[in-house]
């Protein structure tokens, strides 16, 4: 897997605090809302952010910012197939 553009990568995070920060303490968002309001055009180019932003999903649970959940219930492991969302590590 190559590796991933470190200013692609800041700026995906930024966008998942982001959204979380515009949402109840206790929600959570689907990558592909952030994968969406990091792209900049308006076709269906979002879909090529997919997989960097889960990749930053995963790097920002790994700092203890976020925790990323399966049916609700936090999972650890990204080799675990299925969809995921992404909520903060400690909702207030």
């Amino acid at each position: 897997m190559p590796e991933p553009d470190p200013h692609l990568t800041h700026h995906l995070e930024q966008v998942i605090m982001n959204l979380l920060d515009r949402r109840a303490a206790t929600a959570s968002i689907c990558p592909s809302e952030a994968a969406r309001e990091a792209y900049e055009g308006d076709d269906e180019g979002w879909r090529a952010l997919m997989e960097p932003t889960r990749r930053a999903a995963w790097r920002l649970a790994a700092a203890g910012k976020v925790q990323v959940t399966r049916s609700g219930h936090p999972v650890t492991d990204p080799a675990t197939p299925g969809p995921i969302r992404i909520r903060r590590a400690n909702p207030s």
